[in-house]
Protein backbone atom coordinates (compact mmCIF):
# COMPACT_ATOMS: atom_id res chain seq x y z
CA UNK A 1 0.00 0.00 0.00
CA UNK A 2 1.98 2.90 -1.28
CA UNK A 3 1.80 6.43 0.00
CA UNK A 4 1.50 5.35 3.60
CA UNK A 5 3.40 6.83 6.49
CA UNK A 6 5.98 4.40 7.82
CA UNK A 7 8.93 4.57 10.14
CA UNK A 8 11.98 2.38 10.20
CA UNK A 9 11.93 -0.16 12.98
CA UNK A 10 14.47 0.41 15.73
CA UNK A 11 15.02 -2.65 17.81
CA UNK A 12 12.24 -5.20 17.35
CA UNK A 13 12.32 -7.11 14.09
CA UNK A 14 14.72 -6.99 11.21
CA UNK A 15 16.39 -3.80 10.05
CA UNK A 16 14.33 -1.85 7.55
CA UNK A 17 11.04 -3.50 8.60
CA UNK A 18 8.09 -1.17 7.95
CA UNK A 19 6.31 0.01 11.06
CA UNK A 20 3.04 1.91 11.10
CA UNK A 21 2.01 4.41 13.77
CA UNK A 22 -0.01 3.11 16.70
CA UNK A 23 0.66 -0.61 16.32
CA UNK A 24 3.07 -3.20 17.66
CA UNK A 25 3.91 -6.81 16.96
CA UNK A 26 3.52 -9.50 19.58
CA UNK A 27 6.25 -12.12 19.98
CA UNK A 28 4.03 -14.74 18.37
CA UNK A 29 3.51 -12.62 15.24
CA UNK A 30 0.11 -10.98 15.67
CA UNK A 31 -0.20 -7.22 15.21
CA UNK A 32 -2.12 -5.26 17.86
CA UNK A 33 -3.41 -1.74 18.23
CA UNK A 34 -4.77 0.39 21.05
CA UNK A 35 -5.16 4.12 21.65
CA UNK A 36 -5.58 6.39 24.65
CA UNK A 37 -8.91 8.17 25.09
CA UNK A 38 -8.19 11.92 25.35
CA UNK A 39 -8.68 13.44 28.79
CA UNK A 40 -8.51 10.12 30.62
CA UNK A 41 -6.12 7.33 31.53
CA UNK A 42 -8.34 4.85 29.68
CA UNK A 43 -7.11 2.95 26.65
CA UNK A 44 -9.36 1.76 23.86
CA UNK A 45 -8.33 -1.72 22.72
CA UNK A 46 -8.59 -1.96 18.94
CA UNK A 47 -7.77 -5.62 18.53
CA UNK A 48 -5.29 -8.18 17.21
CA UNK A 49 -4.69 -8.59 13.50
CA UNK A 50 -2.77 -10.90 11.20
CA UNK A 51 -1.36 -8.02 9.15
CA UNK A 52 0.19 -4.70 10.16
CA UNK A 53 -2.09 -2.91 7.69
CA UNK A 54 -5.21 -4.18 9.46
CA UNK A 55 -3.96 -2.90 12.81
CA UNK A 56 -2.87 0.40 11.23
CA UNK A 57 -6.30 1.04 9.66
CA UNK A 58 -8.00 0.34 13.00
CA UNK A 59 -5.66 2.85 14.66
CA UNK A 60 -6.28 5.45 11.93
CA UNK A 61 -10.04 5.33 12.38
CA UNK A 62 -9.86 5.56 16.17
CA UNK A 63 -7.25 8.34 15.99
CA UNK A 64 -9.38 10.34 13.57
CA UNK A 65 -12.52 9.99 15.70
CA UNK A 66 -10.86 10.69 19.04
CA UNK A 67 -8.30 13.36 18.14
CA UNK A 68 -9.90 15.12 15.14
CA UNK A 69 -6.58 15.95 13.47
CA UNK A 70 -6.41 19.13 11.40
CA UNK A 71 -4.62 17.21 8.64
CA UNK A 72 -5.09 13.64 7.45
CA UNK A 73 -1.35 13.43 6.76
CA UNK A 74 -0.82 12.16 10.32
CA UNK A 75 -2.65 8.92 9.48
CA UNK A 76 -1.00 5.75 8.18
CA UNK A 77 -3.47 5.52 5.27
CA UNK A 78 -5.10 8.95 4.85
CA UNK A 79 -6.95 7.97 1.67
CA UNK A 80 -8.63 4.92 3.24
CA UNK A 81 -10.66 6.70 5.91
CA UNK A 82 -14.32 5.58 5.60
CA UNK A 83 -16.80 8.42 4.97
CA UNK A 84 -19.16 7.44 7.80
CA UNK A 85 -16.77 7.98 10.73
CA UNK A 86 -16.95 11.23 12.68
CA UNK A 87 -15.92 12.91 15.88
CA UNK A 88 -19.22 12.52 17.75
CA UNK A 89 -19.13 8.73 17.90
CA UNK A 90 -19.14 6.96 21.27
CA UNK A 91 -16.04 4.94 22.27
CA UNK A 92 -18.04 1.76 21.65
CA UNK A 93 -18.99 2.90 18.13
CA UNK A 94 -15.40 3.95 17.44
CA UNK A 95 -14.20 0.53 18.59
CA UNK A 96 -16.72 -1.19 16.32
CA UNK A 97 -15.87 0.90 13.25
CA UNK A 98 -12.13 0.52 13.83
CA UNK A 99 -12.18 -3.23 14.38
CA UNK A 100 -14.56 -3.86 11.47
CA UNK A 101 -12.32 -1.90 9.10
CA UNK A 102 -9.19 -3.58 10.48
CA UNK A 103 -10.69 -7.04 10.00
CA UNK A 104 -11.79 -6.17 6.45
CA UNK A 105 -8.30 -5.01 5.52
CA UNK A 106 -6.86 -8.09 7.20
CA UNK A 107 -9.12 -10.32 5.11
CA UNK A 108 -8.11 -8.55 1.91
CA UNK A 109 -4.39 -8.73 2.69
CA UNK A 110 -4.63 -12.40 3.69
CA UNK A 111 -6.45 -13.37 0.47
CA UNK A 112 -3.95 -11.37 -1.61
CA UNK A 113 -1.09 -13.37 -0.14
CA UNK A 114 -2.67 -16.78 -0.88
CA UNK A 115 -2.69 -18.26 -4.35
CA UNK A 116 -6.26 -18.65 -5.61
CA UNK A 117 -6.65 -21.12 -8.55
CA UNK A 118 -4.82 -21.35 -11.85
CA UNK A 119 -6.91 -18.68 -13.58
CA UNK A 120 -7.35 -16.49 -10.44
CA UNK A 121 -11.14 -16.68 -10.80
CA UNK A 122 -11.77 -19.08 -7.94
CA UNK A 123 -10.45 -21.81 -5.72
CA UNK A 124 -11.32 -25.32 -4.63
CA UNK A 125 -12.31 -25.83 -1.02
CA UNK A 126 -13.13 -29.38 0.10
CA UNK A 127 -13.70 -30.43 -3.52
CA UNK A 128 -16.12 -27.56 -4.30
CA UNK A 129 -15.08 -24.77 -6.68
CA UNK A 130 -15.75 -21.31 -5.26
CA UNK A 131 -15.53 -17.78 -6.61
CA UNK A 132 -12.87 -15.31 -5.47
CA UNK A 133 -13.61 -13.28 -2.37
CA UNK A 134 -14.59 -9.71 -3.14
CA UNK A 135 -14.66 -7.61 0.03
CA UNK A 136 -14.62 -3.91 0.79
CA UNK A 137 -13.96 -1.97 3.98
CA UNK A 138 -17.29 -0.22 3.37
CA UNK A 139 -19.07 -3.61 3.55
CA UNK A 140 -18.14 -3.78 7.23
CA UNK A 141 -18.85 -0.19 8.16
CA UNK A 142 -22.55 0.02 7.40
CA UNK A 143 -24.56 0.75 10.52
Amino acid sequence: MSGSRVEESSGNGSNGERKYKGIRRRRWGKWVSEIRVPGSQERLWLGSYSTPEGAAIAHDIAFYCLRQPSSLDVLNFPTMLPPNVNADMSPRSIHRAATDAGMAVDAIRMTESRPVGNDNSGSVIMGVETESLSISVDDYLEF
